[in-house]
């Protein structure tokens, strides 16, 4: 049934299947999927599986509890922005449907902190998922690293973790957060938020795939400066390839989907060596272009300790989690972990370096496929 209504959704505009989809989860319309247990530790949390429905989907955290019973192991809602506002002017999301894409100017459209505290006030924190926040500026404020204040000093006691989104290319100025200067403040005023508020979070760092590898090394070293526990690699990105042939791949905005799953890798790739034996804690979220087993399983060997999606659900349907958690679950049992329970900690960051480590999984992945078909 649920296949049969995401088909009838993807007939909609973009906009309105995503608005659609928010509003069935949210009132519990959506499919309770069972998924097997994969547990993966993110820092000091304990995640179900290492498959997180990423931020941009639940923008007003309204949804949350729907998301989880579709299968991810944790929840990002946001961008939260302390006030209320509109975002760009519509249409202002793009399905790129032949290359497995979204293009979107969404500007951080949302009610603001407020409206989401008294949603995340509500939460079932024993039974629920692990939730992050994110947070982020608004358009026309003056004093964006304030921004970040009042949302960590608001927010952060409802969350199990804290994002700084310095990233999205749909707001005016705030990518120039990421330069190492400017990051520093904005972390100082969120970490200041969660002091003054009594509150201590992980408080992870949300990066462009755009940046230089020198730009997001110094991104690194800044951040690292203050006590975060990790890092999202990556946001949307504002390249476009030249291979995109749908008609909408000229609109301004982020990209998302499978033409960013280079840049993220090598993102991430940069990242795990920067971590090295130096900064062993920081953990490491990959998200941007994963939409299979082989995706999430690729990024687990490259070093993630978890991963994110968004684009793939809105293009493949609800069923997408289990789908992805169930084929990852087969192809550690083809490495020697056993079905529901498979070892991920066998195989996590075992193979930085990424030739290897795409040749692996698409290897596994094939193999995983193979020996599905002949149980049939």
């Amino acid at each position: 049934m649920w296949h049969f209504a995401s088909k009838i959704t993807q007939k909609l505009p973009a906009e309105t299947a995503h608005n659609v989809a928010v509003k069935a989860l949210s009132l519990g319309l959506g499919p309770k999927m069972h998924v097997p247990s994969l547990p993966v530790r993110l820092g000091n949390l304990s995640l179900r599986n290492p498959l997180g429905l990423a931020a941009g989907f639940d923008k007003n955290a309204e949804a949350y509890h729907g998301a989880h019973h579709l299968g991810f192991g944790f929840v990002e809602v946001g961008t939260i922005t302390p006030l209320p506002q509109p975002g760009n002017p519509r249409p202002r999301v793009f399905r790129l449907t032949e290359d497995e894409a979204v293009i979107n100017r969404y500007g951080f459209n949302g009610q603001g902190m407020i409206a989401a505290a008294k949603r995340l006030a509500k939460r079932d924190k024993k039974n629920g998922p692990i939730i992050g926040v994110n947070i982020g500026a608004n358009k026309l404020t003056k004093d964006k690293p304030q921004d970040y204040y009042k949302t960590a000093h608001y927010l952060a006691h409802l969350a199990d973790y804290v994002t700084v989104n310095i990233s999205s290319p749909n707001t005016p100025g705030l990518r120039d957060l990421q330069d190492g200067e400017a990051l520093k403040i904005t972390l100082q005023a969120t970490f200041d938020g969660l002091k003054e508020a009594g509150t201590d979070r992980p408080v992870f760092v949300k990066l462009a795939p755009d940046l230089s590898k020198t730009a997001l090394l110094q991104s690194l070293e800044a951040a690292t400066a203050f006590d975060i526990s990790g890092v999202i690699l990556t946001n949307t990105t504002i390249t476009r390839p030249d291979d995109l042939t749908s008609p909408h791949r000229d609109e301004a905005g982020g990209l998302s989907g499978r033409p960013v799953a280079e840049l993220s890798q090598q993102a991430l790739a940069s990242a795990v060596a920067y971590r090295g034996d130096s900064y062993k804690s920081l953990s490491l979220i990959s998200v941007g272009g994963i939409s299979s087993a082989r995706d999430v399983y690729l990024r687990l060997i490259l070093g993630a300790d978890a991963t994110q999606l968004y684009s793939a659900l809105s293009l493949q349907g609800p069923d997408l989690p289990a789908h992805i958690l169930t084929e990852l679950d087969k192809m550690l049992a083809l490495e020697g972990g056993s079905v529901h329970g498979g070892n991920l900690s066998g195989i996590m960051a075992s193979e930085p370096d990424l030739a290897k480590a795409i040749k692996r999984a698409d290897s596994l992945y094939q193999a995983m496929l193979s020996s599905t078909d002949k149980a049939r």
